[in-house]
Order: C-alpha cells, then sequence, then structure tokens
C-alpha cells in the first residue's frame, strides 16, 4: 500500500520536497491510517506532516476522541492543531441539516488551519467507497453529470491519497499495523443519508453485482476525466466570449443558442461560477430557466436564481449578483455655453459658433435663434415623444428606444437635452428640425462626451 501511495503522491497529485501537508485528523479508521501512511513515505518525499482535528460538539464523547488524536500525536511527535465548533447550532443558524452544517464547518477549520501553518496541502482520507456512496448521494438528489465526477483526487488544496483505496484495503492496512483508532458511533446512525447509503443500499446493490463498489467507482472516475475535458471547452469559451465588468457578465445569446445544449449548459454553469465564485443552491431548473430566458419570444426578460439575477436585453444575456439599482433622477441646467457634469461621469460641452463644424454620434448643432436657453438635462420620463430627425413625425420616446434595441436599464438613466421639447439623445439621434443656417448665422454646438456606448453588442 505504501508504494502505490507513494506514487500517487508523487506522480497524480504532484507533491514537491519542503511541502507541507496538514492531515484532517478525526481519530477514526480512515484518518489513522491515512496518517500513518502519510509518516511512512515523508522523510523520503522531504514532507512536513502536520494534523488538524475539530471537535464538532454533536456527540458527549467528542472531547474523548480529541484527548485520543492528541496523545497519539504526541507520541508520533505530529503537530496537531485542535478546533471546536457547535455544528447543531450552526445548522439551525444556517437552516442546513447537520451533515452539511458539519462539513462546511470542517473545511473552512482546515483552511485556516493550513493557512496558519503554511501548509500547500490538506489531506482527506476519503477512499473508494466513500466515493461510491457520494455518487449514489448525488445520483438520488438528481445531480448532473458533473457531480457524478465525485471527490476528486486534488481540488485546490484539498487531497485524497487514499481515493483509490476500498475499505477493506483501508482496514487491512489498520490490523497489519496495529494502528489504534476511535469509532464514531454516529457512522451507524441511519437518520443521516450517507448511513443509510452504506448499511442499507449498497447491501441490496450487491445482492445484483458482488462488485457494484468497484464499477461505480469506475464509472465515476470516467465521468470526471469527461467533465474534465468539458471543463476545457467552457472556460475557453468564456474567455474568448464574456465580458465581464462592474454591472457584471454578458454573453452573446445567438453565441449561447448555438452551442450544442451539452456544452451551453455548460457554459451557462461555468459563468454562474464566475459570477458567484460557487454553485451552491444552482440545480438544473435553474439553468433551464437561463434557457428560457433565451427561448423566450419576448427580447427583455428577466429570471431570479439563488445569488444571481439574469436577464435578456435583446440579444444578450446578462449575469449579476443582483438586480442593478433603480436609476436616480437628475437634472442639469444649461442656462448657456461651458462644460457641464453629466451623471454617471459623462460631459456636455455647450458653445456658440460662427459656422458648422459638422455633426456626428456625439456632436450636433442647432440654428442658435431657434433654440432658447435654459436647456435642461434628464433622464427618460413616462410619456416622453420625441420628433427623431429622418421620421415621419413625433412618437412616444419609449417607442424609439425599444426599436433602437435599448437596453431597459440604459434607457431609464440616458441623459437627454431638452429645451421646450427634446433636442437631442447624445449617442443615438438628433431631433427634427431646427438646422443650423449653411451660411452665416450663429451655431449651437452641442457635444457629448465619457458616456457609455448606449446600443453596445457583443
Amino acid at each position: 500500500m505504501q508504494a502505490l501511495f507513494k506514487r500517487i503522491l508523487v506522480n497524480d497529485i504532484q507533491v514537491s520536497p519542503g511541502d507541507a501537508i496538514l492531515v484532517g485528523l478525526s481519530g477514526g479508521a480512515d484518518s489513522m491510517v491515512l496518517l500513518d501512511v502519510l509518516l511512512h513515505v515523508a522523510d523520503s518525499l522531504q514532507l512536513a506532516i502536520l494534523a488538524a482535528h475539530l471537535d464538532h460538539g454533536m456527540r458527549p464523547e467528542s472531547a474523548d476522541d480529541a484527548a485520543f488524536v492528541a496523545r497519539f500525536c504526541r507520541r508520533r511527535d505530529v503537530p496537531l492543531t485542535v478546533g471546536h465548533r457547535d455544528v447543531p447550532a450552526l445548522a439551525r443558524q444556517h437552516k442546513q441539516g447537520l451533515e452539511e452544517a458539519a462539513r462546511e464547518a470542517r473545511r473552512e477549520f482546515l483552511q485556516q488551519t493550513a493557512r496558519v501553518e503554511g501548509c500547500r496541502f490538506i489531506a482527506l482520507g476519503h477512499h473508494r467507497n466513500d466515493q461510491v456512496e457520494t455518487f449514489l448521494h448525488r445520483l438520488l438528489r438528481g445531480s448532473g453529470l458533473s457531480g457524478l465526477a465525485g471527490m476528486r483526487l486534488r481540488s485546490g488544496p484539498f487531497i485524497r491519497p487514499l481515493l483509490s483505496f476500498s475499505r477493506q484495503d483501508i482496514l487491512a492496512y489498520l490490523d497489519d499495523h496495529q494502528i489504534p483508532h476511535v469509532e464514531d458511533a454516529s457512522n451507524a446512525d441511519t437518520v443521516f443519508t450517507r448511513n443509510r447509503l452504506r448499511h442499507e443500499l449498497l447491501p441490496r446493490l450487491r445482492d445484483f453485482n458482488p462488485r457494484i463498489e468497484e464499477h461505480l467507482a469506475r464509472l465515476s472516475r470516467r465521468i470526471a476525466v469527461e467533465e474534465d475535458y468539458w471543463t476545457e471547452q467552457v472556460d475557453a469559451y468564456l474567455e474568448s466570449s464574456c465580458e465581464e465588468g462592474d454591472d457584471g457578465l454578458w454573453l452573446s445569446r445567438q453565441g449561447l443558442t448555438g452551442l450544442h445544449p451539452a456544452l451551453r449548459s455548460r457554459v451557462l454553469r461555468g459563468a454562474l461560477l464566475r459570477l458567484r465564485g460557487d454553485l451552491r443552491g444552482i440545480g438544473a431548473k435553474h439553468l433551464a430557466s437561463l434557457d428560457d430566458l433565451l427561448d423566450a419570444p419576448r427580447s427583455e426578460a428577466e429570471a431570479h436564481l439563488p445569488g444571481v439575477w439574469a436577464a435578456r436585453r435583446y440579444e444578450r444575456l446578462w449575469l449579476r449578483t443582483a438586480p442593478p439599482p433603480d436609476p436616480t433622477d437628475f437634472a442639469v441646467v444649461v442656462p448657456g455655453p461651458g462644460v457641464y457634469d453629466l451623471p454617471g461621469g459623462g460631459r456636455l460641452s455647450v458653445s456658440l459658433n460662427q459656422g458648422c463644424l459638422g455633426e456626428d454620434r456625439w456632436a450636433t448643432e442647432f440654428d442658435a435663434d431657434k433654440v432658447p436657453f435654459p436647456l435642461l438635462v434628464r433622464p427618460f420620463r413616462k410619456g416622453d415623444r420625441f420628433y427623431p430627425c429622418g421620421a415621419p413625425g413625433h412618437r412616444k420616446l419609449k417607442d424609439f428606444f425599444i426599436d433602437a434595441k435599448i437596453d431597459r436599464e440604459i434607457r431609464r438613466s440616458w441623459p437627454l437635452v431638452v429645451a421646450d421639447e427634446i433636442l437631442w439623445l447624445p449617442g443615438l439621434r438628433r431631433g427634427h428640425g431646427r438646422w443650423p443656417q449653411t451660411v452665416g448665422g450663429r451655431v449651437l454646438r452641442l457635444v457629448a462626451s465619457g458616456l457609455s456606448r448606449p446600443n453596445q453588442s457583443l
């Protein structure tokens, strides 16, 4: 066992001389074997081995377990950190099951200890049977393929060097080397889902196939290899096709709908992971709601997911951790020529000139004698009407925005230059009429700068 264990550390996990490894030491058979094997190979690989034990506060004898672990580590000269968490209280506080609360508390404790002690890796005692139980647990909960890939040999700082070994291998090593351990009575309590899988479901499955654990572990490994491939595809797509900014993530609707459904669902999950940092609470129904946004006939629609606000804005999908804030009303009075600051960091330059300098998207000109001061710069208001240059007449400004495919959030805060009517939508369209004279006459010139492009597309 030690020879194979050593090859796994070097070839698969890729430990290096000088690495420090923190062992999550519960005192049970699995973690005690893990610590013993690591200690046996540590000198030849030049590794520093430390241990950490968390008292979950779930059993009266948990203090005895901590004392047992402390005695063992003193005998073997292993530095030990002991912590305590009231897991039942945490479960009530966060409205979690005891298993989930214990797992999160343990991971947080181990990561904090590893940071303090300068450990590159955190070793966990999971073995092949644990992998099978994880597979079945997630299968029964309706997990997708990424979940059925199960636990990885290496995931961030966490490593599982025993993942290729069965429970029988662990127990045989335990007996051969006379390693002391403690028995956790809660492991037999079928109130916990994992214990029901271990003591009730798996024995029934062995009646159909005595090698069921071996086959399910092999299936989980095969799924993991394929999921690694999909992860590469997702990362490549997001790097090339995802725009990320302070306002969230933007993805092309056309790009997403053109993907094979197998890749599209993974890209959506990858985008949510990139946005949130984790996928807790995200399930198949939430990915389906994003698909509905992409396929819906409405060009603007929204969906609320756990920790995510999603919106379709014409040909783009917008993902944020929270809905965008409501735009604030503003009014900038322009009494005459000058430079005026606009909300959001933009500026409006107003000048009176003799003769025209020419118009473009961000500059426009009017006959100064036909535009009375003061001007007003303000956002869209319900009922606004606008006579766009080149149009047959006045129309609702909301309809103009929609036809121009201006996102709802942008049209609610976009600055409008107003005199006795709307003169100009910077970056979009000037109003009809009041043209400057071609020869002579005073020209009112308006130049906007620093505004985001109102109809950017991927």
